[in-house]
């Protein structure tokens, strides 16, 4: 009987090259932005785009898309102008290039050209790869850029202090609290909420100050209805809701800000230990826990389950699924802020 032969695991290129943060981007030679985060990696790109711009403001900006490539680009652009601008050339869907960007990018990182600065935005996926292992081998003398996605909303909340660090500007823990709460579905919007406290807020940013400019966003009065109906105040949260309905909010951010309320809540539900290692178990910050703990109050297990079903069959009925969204929302109110109990019960 022929022995049985194991197929050996493919072998894990060794990173040689410095793998940075987005926001500590430098110039190199090769710069390999990578990672499904897009808000980041166009953030990283422009920094450094500034940064060479500052130092020359003859800087030369060229732009590659590699799902499209014509042989030849890549050799043009970087060739000497006849008066030796520095060369800064961004290339777009690399995930998705051809395999004539591969072979010339490969070709090009065996001798880079002098006062060039290439961008290779790659998004994630296995195309390029022999091109991406070469060039995390050392091969052209790059760095790499890694922008991965912020998922959980403690990662979310350090990105927000670290704006509010980066300006010199005070921010109270409340005040990030309920910046990451309105903003956390959109990394831009958070960014760009950040932005305007700078500009516009004086003197120490508190939850007073986000209360303030966005207090009539979407996100943030669903999170309000959620908070109402989640602690039982049945007539508060529908008054809530038409206000929100009424002040322009669409129905699928509001079930979103339930969702991930009671979703939460299902997860601390039964956690042993301090709000630390249960956040640490889960992914989640220590207040968000704390929080979950305290809006359990009142909850059992079944009441969670029925109302994360009706939350389920909701979300289909305001993207499409239902004939009146206003009243699917209003049945998931009435049963949530019963926490689960059904008439009679």
């Amino acid at each position: 009987m022929a022995g049985r032969t194991t197929a050996k695991p493919a072998k894990k290129t060794a990173v040689a090259i410095p793998q940075l943060a987005w926001n500590q981007v430098r110039p190199a030679p090769v710069v390999l932005v990578s990672g499904t985060e897009g808000y980041l990696a166009d953030r990283a790109i422009r920094a450094l785009r500034d940064l060479l711009a500052a130092e020359d403001p003859s800087l030369e900006i060229s732009d590659l898309e590699a799902d499209g490539y014509a042989p030849g680009e890549l050799i043009t652009l970087a060739s000497p102008s006849l008066f030796a601008e520095p060369r800064f050339i961004r290339a777009v869907n690399v995930e998705k290039c051809t395999d004539a960007f591969m072979d010339e990018v490969l070709a090009y990182l065996a001798s880079p050209a002098d006062d060039t600065y290439l961008v290779l935005r790659h998004a994630g996926g296995v195309r390029g790869k022999r091109m991406l292992d070469a060039l995390r081998g050392g091969l052209g003398g790059g760095i790499e850029i890694v922008c991965a996605e912020l998922k959980k909303d403690t990662d979310k909340f350090d990105f927000a202090a670290a704006e509010f660090a980066a300006a010199g500007r005070r921010v109270s823990s409340g005040a990030l609290r309920a910046l990451v709460s309105a903003f956390s579905a959109d990394l831009a919007e958070l960014a760009s909420a950040c932005r305007q406290l700078l500009a516009d807020a004086s003197a120490e940013i508190t939850e007073a100050t986000v209360e303030k400019y966005y207090s009539g966003h979407v996100e943030t009065n669903a999170f309000k209805v959620a908070d109402s109906a989640i602690a039982g105040r049945y007539g508060e949260s529908l008054i809530l809701l038409r206000h929100a309905l009424a002040s322009g909010a669409d129905p699928v951010p509001i079930v979103a800000a339930f969702a991930m309320k009671l979703r939460t809540m299902a997860r601390v539900s039964g956690g042993r230990g301090g709000s630390g290692q249960i956040a640490a178990k889960f992914g989640l910050a220590p207040w968000q826990v704390e929080r979950a703990q305290r809006d359990l109050q009142g909850w059992d297990d079944e009441g969670l389950g029925r109302c994360i079903t009706m939350l389920a069959e909701t979300d289909a009925a305001v993207k499409g699924g239902g004939r009146d969204p206003v009243y699917s929302l209003e049945r998931m109110i009435t049963l949530i802020s019963a926490r689960g109990r059904m008439p009679g019960s």
